[in-house]
C-alpha cells in the first residue's frame, strides 16, 4: 500500500485520484507522521460494504436464534424493566 503526506495529496490530488480510480492503488493519508486515512476505489469499498453486510446478516441470525431459544420480552415488558 502507498502512503502519501496528506498535503502531497491535497497538492497533487487529480493525480491521486486517478493512481486509485484506474490503479487500483490503496493510498495512506499521513498527517504528522501519522495514518489518518486511506483512499480505495469504488470497487474495494463495493467489497468493503459487502463484507460488513455479511458480518451484519450472520449476527442477526445469531439474535434470532438466540431469542427463538431463550424467549423474548414484549415491548411493554421491555419498557417496564427500564422503568420508562
Amino acid at each position: 500500500m502507498v502512503t502519501m503526506k496528506a498535503s502531497d495529496v491535497r497538492q497533487n490530488f487529480a493525480d491521486t485520484l486517478s493512481r486509485v480510480a484506474y490503479g487500483g492503488e490503496r493510498i495512506v493519508l499521513h498527517r504528522n507522521k501519522k495514518p489518518v486515512a486511506v483512499i480505495i476505489s469504488v470497487e474495494d469499498m463495493n467489497i468493503l460494504r459487502a463484507i460488513e453486510d455479511r458480518i451484519d446478516l450472520v449476527a442477526a441470525r445469531a439474535a434470532l436464534k438466540e431469542a427463538e431459544l431463550e424467549g423474548s420480552a414484549s415491548w411493554d415488558a421491555f419498557m417496564e424493566e427500564l422503568e420508562l
